[in-house]
């Protein structure tokens, strides 16, 4: 599928059909507003006659956010306390946590829904989330306040302006990092090179957690990932999917308290082994099980 950079750099999964500027900030190539939204302003009755037309009321979607959490006790509150007003529901996917994440969740959001994490790792936990989420839109951060939750409002935005996925961008203009290391930025700009060249995409940031879709395609992106890789399959899988694809910019701040779970040599591995097992040539499938087995492996017999 070819990817279409709008000038502001951001990119999108389908060649611009008109404009839109929400904020004076972003300005991607819109689709066509699919049908059943607000009709045109005049019609003709059947005596050729100009009437106003009456605009045919939409539905707002409702919108689920899932948080992993694992030992989040000091950063939760801070996140809760700040959710926009357009989320319909929180679901907190709980690894086991032994400190006060819980009681703490609780008491700043008693209508939060708790959900036992089923396997190990962040992938395993944001799909145990997918599974329960009931809303039309689904909306994925961390729970260590390195993410603004105020930033879901340009999510939404896109969401409902024609766009299928939305993932946060630290690396275009207006967002930013104020956590991220020079051995990591190296790591992800090696990354992200791999996917945009197999890919033919102009994405510019590819290992980033906050992202956005519409629940309708959970089947289509057919996620399997267990651990951090699970940001990477995402895109790689709405991309394969045909799904309108737009990066909007995000601050990534500094993890208020604790440390982080990722390993980022382990890790980034990890992500190069999904990135080359999604693509379609042979030789990516072959160095991705190189990745896997650490070896040379045979090649799978057609």
């Amino acid at each position: 599928m070819t990817q279409v950079r709008p000038p502001n750099g951001l990119v999108t999964g389908t060649s611009p059909a008109r404009m839109v500027d929400p904020t004076g900030h972003f300005r991607p190539g819109s689709p066509t507003r699919p049908s059943g939204g607000i009709a045109d302003s005049a019609r003709h009755d059947s005596a050729g006659h100009d009437r106003a037309d009456t605009a045919v009321p939409t539905q707002t979607p409702t919108v689920s956010l899932i948080i992993p959490v694992r030992n989040e006790g000091r950063n939760i509150a801070w996140v809760l306390e700040q959710i926009v007003d357009e989320i319909s529901e929180i679901i907190l996917v709980d690894g086991n946590s032994t400190d006060s994440t819980l009681i703490t969740a609780n008491s700043c959001r008693p209508d939060i829904k708790v959900v036992p994490q089923e396997g190990t790792g962040k992938g395993s936990a944001l799909r145990t989330g997918f599974l329960a989420a009931t809303g039309d839109i689904i909306v994925m951060m961390d729970a260590d306040g390195s993410m603004a939750p105020q930033e879901i409002r340009h999510y939404l935005h896109f969401l409902n302006n024609g766009y299928d996925f939305v993932k946060g961008s630290r690396f275009i203009v207006g967002g930013g990092s104020l956590d991220i290391t020079p051995f990591r930025r190296l790591g992800n700009r090696f990354l992200l090179t791999v996917f945009n060249t197999l890919y033919d995409a102009e994405l510019t940031d590819l290992c980033y957690g906050f992202c956005a879709f519409h629940r309708r395609y959970l089947e289509l992106l057919s996620l399997s990932a267990s651990g951090f890789e699970i940001e990477a399959e995402m895109v790689v899988h709405a991309m394969q999917g045909g799904l309108r694809v737009v990066e909007v910019p995000s601050l990534e701040m500094p993890r208020r308290s604790g440390k982080s779970n990722l390993h980022a040599v382990r890790d980034g591995i990890r992500v190069l082994r999904t990135v080359l097992r999604g693509h379609k040539s042979g030789m990516s499938g072959y160095l991705a099980q190189a990745l896997s087995h650490g070896g040379a492996p045979e090649l799978a017999k057609e």
